[in-house]
C-alpha cells in the first residue's frame, strides 16, 4: 500500500526532478506517474510543479551537451496523455532547446519536430500547441539565411503546411502583399563600371594558368553577338525591381521602362547560345554519379565580372524566364483586393511574351521540354488557388450529415374524400361549421375574388356627405369631432381620392400642415361640384385667395396643353441652347445647378452649345416632370434672357 505523504512545493519539486532523472535512463514515465500520485495536493500545482521539474532537467542535459533531450520530450508527450503534465510542456521543452542551440545542431532537433507532426496534430496537443510551434518556427527563420540555409526553410514551410489546415487564413496572403525588402543590389554608378574597358597590355598579356579556361577551351560558351556593356548590365538588373513589386507595371511610364528592359533581354537570351546539350547531360549524369546534390542560392549574383557567365547558365537563364512567366500570372490574374487592370495593347504583348519566354525555357538543356510543361502545370494550378482565395477560402471538408443511416420511407395516408372536396355534396369540412359555409360559399376561389358582390367601393358624394355637412360653419361641428380628424377615415378617403378623384394628382403651391387640412381643402373643393341640393355653397373657409387657387386648378386640369403642364421639348431645349451660348453659367445658378454638375459639364464637352444643353438636360432629368415651361420662363428672366424667356412663351 502507497503511503500518501502531503508535501511542500520545495519538497515536491526535488521528488520530480529525481523522478525525471530515474524515468529519463529507464527510458519509461512510470516513476514519474508513481510521484505525482504519492504527493497530494492541488492537481494544478502538481502539473506546474512537474513541468518545472522537466525543464530544470532539460536545462542540465543541455550544459552536458546530453543526447537524451529527445528523450525527455517524449517522457512528457506520455505525462500530458497520462494527465500529470500540462499540454503545452512538450513545446515549451522544444522552444527552450532550439534556443540554446547553434543551428547546425537545430537541424537534428527539427528532425524530431517533423517525425512527431501526427502528435501534434491529435485532439491532445494542437489546440494548445498550434501557436507555441508558430513562434517557435517563426523564430528559426529569422535565424536562418535565406540564401544559404534554402533547405532547412524549405522544410520549416512544409512542416507548418502539414501542421495547419488548408482553410487556415494566417497562412495565407489573402491581400496579394509583395515582399518589399527583397532588394537586388547591384552597381548603379556607371563611372564604377568595368564593363566595356580595354584591358591593359598586361592584363591582355597574362598567362592562363593551370585549371583556367582559354579562348579555346572544348565546350566554353559562344561569345555573344550583342556587347554586354553597362547600359545592358543596368536594365537586366533593374527588372528585379518590377519582379519585387509587380503593382508599378500599371503606371504608365513603368510600364514603358519594364516593356523597353524587357524586349532588350529577351533579345540577349535569344542570340546568346548556351553549353552544348550534350555537354549540359554529361555534366548532369557525372553529378548524378558522384552523388553530389545539385546546390544553387536563390539570391543572385549581381557582380558585372559574372553577367557573360550568367547569361550562359542554363539554371540562371531558367530563374529569370521564371519571374517572368511569375509576374504575367499576377497581372492578368483576378485578384479579389487588385483594382487595376491593363489595357488591351498590354495584354496582347504579354500574350506574345510569354510565348517566347515558354520557347526560351524549352530550348534549355537538359529536359527543357519536360521543365516548361512542369512550369505551365504549375501556374495552371495557381490560378485555381486564387480562384479559391477570391471566393472567401471556403472549408474543403464536407461536413457529414448527423444521421447517416437512411431513413425508412414513411407511407403517407390517403386524405379522406370530405377533406378532399371529392365527396357526394363535393363540401370541403375545415373544422369549423362557419370555416366551412365561407369555404364553400364557391367552389373557386378566384371567381369569387371577381364577383360583382365584391365590388363595393363607395362613390365620392356617399363617401363626403358626412365631412361635407361638418364642413358648414351652419351646422357649428367643432374641429375635434370632425370625421377628417380621424385616421382610419383619413386613410380610406386619400385611397378613394386615388381611385375617383382628379384633384389627387394636381400640383399645388400651398403647404398643408397636417392630413385634416388636406382632406378639408379637398372637401371644399369637392362641395362646389358635387349636386345643388348637397349645401356645398354654404361652405365658407375665410380664405378667398385659396378659392380662387382652387377654381384656376379646376380650369387648368382641364387643359391639356396649359403652360403648367406642357414640358420643355428636345427642339425648345437646342434652340435656347444656341441663344445662351458662352452665358450657360449665368442661368446655372438660377437653375440650382451644383459647382460638381458645371465641373463635369465642362468637362464632357469643349463646346459652348453642347454646354448649355447639358445643363438643360442635367435640369430636366433633376426636375422630372416638374421641367416645364412655366418653371424655366422665370429662371430666364431672373438670369437676364426675358427675349428667350418671351420666344418660349410664344413656341
Amino acid at each position: 500500500m502507497s503511503v500518501l505523504i502531503l508535501f511542500n512545493l520545495n519538497d515536491a519539486k526535488n521528488i520530480f526532478t529525481a523522478s525525471t532523472r530515474s524515468a529519463l535512463v529507464n527510458k519509461t514515465s512510470q516513476p514519474l506517474i508513481n510521484a505525482f500520485n504519492q504527493i497530494t495536493g492541488n492537481e494544478t500545482e502538481k502539473k506546474t510543479t512537474l513541468d518545472q521539474a522537466l525543464r530544470q532537467v532539460l536545462e542540465e542535459q543541455i550544459v552536458n551537451h546530453s543526447s537524451m533531450t529527445s528523450c525527455l520530450i517524449y517522457l512528457s508527450i506520455d505525462g500530458v496523455t497520462e494527465g500529470i503534465c500540462s499540454a503545452t510542456i512538450p513545446f515549451l521543452l522544444l522552444g527552450d532547446v532550439l534556443d540554446c542551440l547553434p543551428l547546425y545542431q537545430c537541424d537534428k532537433v527539427f528532425s524530431f519536430v517533423e517525425e512527431n507532426v501526427s502528435t501534434w496534430k491529435s485532439n491532445s496537443f494542437y489546440t494548445a500547441g498550434k501557436n507555441y510551434l508558430l513562434r517557435m518556427c517563426n523564430d528559426l527563420l529569422r535565424r536562418l539565411s535565406k540564401s544559404q540555409n534554402i533547405v532547412f526553410c524549405g522544410r520549416i514551410q512544409l512542416f507548418l503546411a502539414r501542421l495547419f489546415p488548408l482553410s487556415e487564413k494566417s497562412g495565407l496572403n489573402l491581400q496579394s502583399q509583395f515582399n518589399l525588402n527583397n532588394i537586388t543590389v547591384f552597381n548603379k554608378n556607371e563611372q564604377e563600371s568595368t564593363l566595356g574597358q580595354k584591358l591593359t597590355e598586361e592584363e591582355d598579356g597574362m598567362d592562363v594558368e593551370e585549371g583556367e579556361m582559354g579562348d579555346e577551351e572544348p565546350g566554353a560558351p559562344a561569345p555573344c553577338s550583342i556587347p554586354i556593356d553597362y547600359n545592358l548590365y543596368r536594365k537586366f538588373w533593374t527588372l528585379q525591381d518590377y519582379f519585387r513589386n509587380p503593382v508599378q507595371c500599371y503606371e504608365k511610364f513603368s510600364w514603358m521602362t519594364f516593356l523597353k528592359y524587357s524586349d532588350e533581354t529577351l533579345a540577349v537570351f535569344r542570340s546568346f547560345k548556351l553549353d552544348d546539350m550534350q555537354a549540359s547531360k554529361r555534366k548532369l549524369e557525372e553529378l548524378r554519379t558522384a552523388g553530389g546534390d545539385h546546390v544553387y542560392f536563390a539570391k543572385f549574383l549581381t557582380s558585372e565580372k559574372l553577367m557573360d557567365l550568367q547569361l550562359s547558365d542554363s539554371n540562371f537563364r531558367q530563374h529569370i524566364l521564371l519571374q517572368y512567366l511569375i509576374l504575367f500570372q499576377y497581372l492578368k490574374g483576378q485578384v479579389k483586393f487588385k483594382s487595376c487592370i491593363l489595357n488591351d495593347d498590354q495584354c496582347s504583348w504579354m500574350e506574345e511574351t510569354t510565348k517566347v519566354v515558354y520557347q526560351l525555357l524549352r530550348e534549355i538543356a537538359p529536359d527543357g521540354d519536360k521543365f516548361a510543361t512542369m512550369v505551365e502545370h504549375v501556374l495552371n494550378t495557381e490560378e485555381n488557388w486564387n480562384s479559391w482565395k477570391n471566393e472567401g477560402c471556403p472549408s474543403f471538408v464536407k461536413e457529414r450529415p448527423v444521421d447517416d443511416k437512411p431513413k425508412r420511407p414513411m407511407r403517407k395516408r390517403q386524405a379522406p374524400e370530405d377533406f378532399l372536396g371529392k365527396g357526394p355534396d363535393r363540401k370541403v369540412f375545415m373544422g369549423n361549421d362557419e370555416l366551412t359555409r365561407l369555404w364553400n360559399l364557391n367552389h373557386n376561389n378566384m371567381a369569387a375574388c371577381q364577383s360583382v358582390s365584391r365590388e363595393f367601393m363607395p362613390t365620392l358624394e356617399e363617401f363626403f356627405e358626412e365631412a361635407i355637412e361638418q364642413a358648414d360653419p351652419a351646422n357649428m361641428v367643432e374641429d375635434e369631432y370632425k370625421v377628417v380628424h380621424n385616421s382610419n377615415y383619413g386613410w380610406r378617403a386619400l385611397r378613394l381620392l386615388s381611385r375617383r378623384s382628379p384633384h389627387f394628382f394636381q400640383p399645388t403651391n400651398q403647404q398643408i400642415k397636417s392630413l385634416a387640412d388636406y382632406l378639408e381643402s379637398m372637401v371644399i373643393k369637392l362641395a362646389k361640384e358635387l349636386p345643388k341640393d348637397l349645401p356645398s355653397e354654404e361652405i365658407k373657409t375665410g380664405e378667398e385667395d385659396y378659392e380662387d387657387n382652387g377654381d384656376t386648378l379646376l380650369k387648368e386640369s382641364n387643359d391639356s396643353l396649359s403652360m403648367q403642364t406642357k414640358l420643355v421639348s428636345n427642339q425648345q431645349m437646342d434652340d435656347i441652347a444656341v441663344k445662351l451660348g458662352s452665358q450657360w453659367k449665368t442661368l446655372a445658378g438660377q437653375l440650382e445647378i451644383k459647382a460638381a454638375e458645371i465641373r463635369e459639364i465642362e468637362t464632357d464637352s469643349k463646346d459652348v452649345d453642347m454646354q448649355a444643353k447639358l445643363l438643360l438636360v442635367a435640369w430636366q432629368d433633376r426636375e422630372g416632370t416638374q421641367a416645364t415651361v412655366e418653371s424655366l420662363v422665370p429662371a430666364l428672366n431672373s438670369a437676364g434672357f426675358p427675349k428667350i424667356a418671351d420666344i418660349l412663351n410664344e413656341t
